[in-house]
């Protein structure tokens, strides 16, 4: 007889190898030491999966870790400082540009990959490709259809408090197509000066493109930094984005990279001026060499109180002023109110004297 215990562990595993026989039949054998592997399509069967499911989402997943790292990319902090300030100037840039009140404002800046971008940007649009000339590559800013509407219609003198009117499929005629330019000149140039206090760069207007085919400036699987800002110009606006693969931001990526603004520009005023003042206060000894002489050491363990030395040097002869080894000025020996004195006749910055013999002697 067994126990209450082990006849319930007992009815435990019936019930087991029951549903399990249910599930998938002769998945389990009924004698004690029968051992069976399942296979693929047995263990989908028990998950509840259909035929070939796993094999797609083991390969979704695949996909996804695959196109993560595409997307994970390092922050650039002093480049969000550059964006910041250029909005700043945009603001009044587009003040004095269209005559109205004009806000401007950073949405977000984000990482991805250049041909998701294209893929995304609503159409009709247009795509300004741009070059930076001392980088030597090139970056994109696509204006939308609401903002290039909105710039014509406060260019040509529209009134305030009506919507821009927006016609849809044409394509841009010429006069829009200059405006738009125009616009696009007047940013590029606030672009340019928001990078001034990290180094000096130029981007000069390269073209206008309607399809973004032919805009793309870079593999549609590289990396791009994308900063999306929109315009208010009161009742009329819309929204710019701008485009700067991580390749063209190679050259000041390191600038790009420093945490803030005082190590951005790898100085610090402040310190410079202490250093400046210290520097003129400082107290150096300044030597004058009336001659030397080669000497040989048993001469020079000779030497006593009385010893004499006859220097080679006549009195007109020009001497050296040196600060340590370094040879700073040439002048001759005077006197000035009972006092011998230098005259300094050439300023001359030698280099040190490296190999000066053993024993020589200073007069």
């Amino acid at each position: 007889m067994s126990s209450p215990e082990n006849q319930s562990d007992e009815d435990l595993a019936s019930a087991w190898a029951s549903s399990l026989e249910d599930a998938v039949p002769g998945a389990v054998d009924n004698t004690p030491d029968s051992t069976r592997i399942l296979n693929q399509a047995e263990i989908d069967s028990l998950l509840g999966f259909e035929q070939g499911q796993s094999d797609d989402l083991e390969s979704d997943g695949m996909q996804r870790i695959i196109s993560s790292g595409l997307i994970s990319y390092e922050r650039l902090p002093m480049l969000e400082i550059v964006f910041d300030r250029l909005v700043r100037i945009m603001s009044t840039s587009l003040r004095n540009f269209t005559n109205d009140n004009v806000e401007v404002s950073i949405d977000n800046v984000v990482s991805l990959r250049f041909g998701d971008y294209l893929d995304s940007v609503p159409l009709p649009a247009m795509f300004a490709v741009f070059k930076a000339e001392e980088w030597e590559n090139y970056g994109l800013m696509v204006i939308d259809s609401a903002m290039i509407y909105s710039i014509v219609d406060v260019l040509l003198g529209g009134r305030r408090g009506t919507a821009a009117m927006r016609i849809e499929g044409r394509p841009y005629t010429t006069i829009e197509r200059t405006l738009v330019e125009r616009l696009i000149r007047v940013v590029l140039a606030d672009l340019s000066t928001s990078f001034d206090p990290l180094c000096a760069i130029t981007f000069r207007f390269e073209r206008l493109e309607v399809n973004p085919r032919f805009a793309a400036i870079s593999r549609l699987s590289n990396a791009a930094v994308l900063a999306r800002m929109h315009v208010d110009m009161e009742d009329r606006g819309g929204r710019m984005d701008l485009v700067l693969p991580y390749a063209t931001l190679e050259p000041v990526r390191e600038l790009l990279l420093q945490q803030f603004m005082g190590e951005k520009f790898g100085r610090d005023a402040i310190w410079e001026t202490h250093l400046a003042e210290e520097l003129w206060n400082t107290d150096i000894d300044l030597d004058v060499v009336l001659d030397e002489q080669h000497m040989r050491l048993s001469d020079v363990l000779n030497l006593k109180p009385g010893s004499q030395f006859i220097l080679r040097q006549g009195p007109e002869a020009p001497v050296q002023l040196k600060c340590g080894q370094v040879v700073l000025f040439e002048g001759r020996v005077g006197r000035r109110k009972n006092r011998v004195a230098v005259r300094i006749d050439q300023v001359t910055g030698h280099p040190p004297h490296t190999n000066e013999p053993l024993g020589s002697k200073r007069g």
